[in-house]
């Protein structure tokens, strides 16, 4: 936010903003980032989540993501401590390899929100997931030469489903697995 920025709503999370020359947007007051996990495990198979997201009306397929610095007391919260913390929250897995692949804005004409994806492998199921706090979130496993035509099966069934995946997915290829052989093909 620059100095000539109004603040015209302050919500519980977002604060809406106009600058001086009218652009209007939002930015999250509770949190400094967003992370978002591609987490594979040892038989190919991509963790994937389903949840219901009010502001589009419906469920949606999404990579496992959350906030970093979303905790009181906790608001210096790392990245990667952040990504570790949800993926297990919402998948039950833990990672022993991790690899940043990119940081990009989540809607830049909307938001200054900046989301952080890592590749996760190595993966040991810890507890059953499933978010906290009432989050309702399914956990899917799907094979990776699959993730293309089950994506499209659940928008056709009225899903919505994440472009993140399709992105993670690409950057992994290009840098090839934890083992330095090519992901896919």
């Amino acid at each position: 936010m620059s100095e000539t920025d109004e603040t015209v709503h302050e919500g519980r999370f977002l604060s809406y903003r106009r600058t001086s020359r009218g652009w209007e947007y939002v930015s999250r007051t509770n949190a400094k980032g967003c992370v978002a996990i591609l987490a594979e495990t040892e038989d190919r198979r991509i963790l994937l989540v389903e949840q219901m997201r009010p502001p589009v009306g419906r469920r949606v397929i999404e990579l496992p993501a959350g906030l970093a610095g979303d905790i009181p007391l906790q608001e210096d919260e790392p990245l990667l401590v952040a990504a570790r913390r949800e993926l297990k929250e919402e998948t039950g897995y833990e990672a022993k390899h991790w690899i940043p692949l990119l940081e990009g804005t989540s809607s830049a004409g909307m938001t200054d929100e900046l989301v952080t994806i890592y590749y996760a492998t190595g993966l040991v199921r810890m507890t059953e997931g499933g978010g906290v706090h009432g989050e309702d979130i399914r956990l899917h496993h799907v094979h990776r030469d699959d993730v293309l035509q089950w994506c499209r099966d659940r928008e056709s069934e009225g899903m919505r489903v994440d472009f993140k995946i399709f992105a993670a997915l690409f950057l992994a290829r290009a840098i090839g697995g934890t083992t330095g052989s090519r992901l896919w093909y």
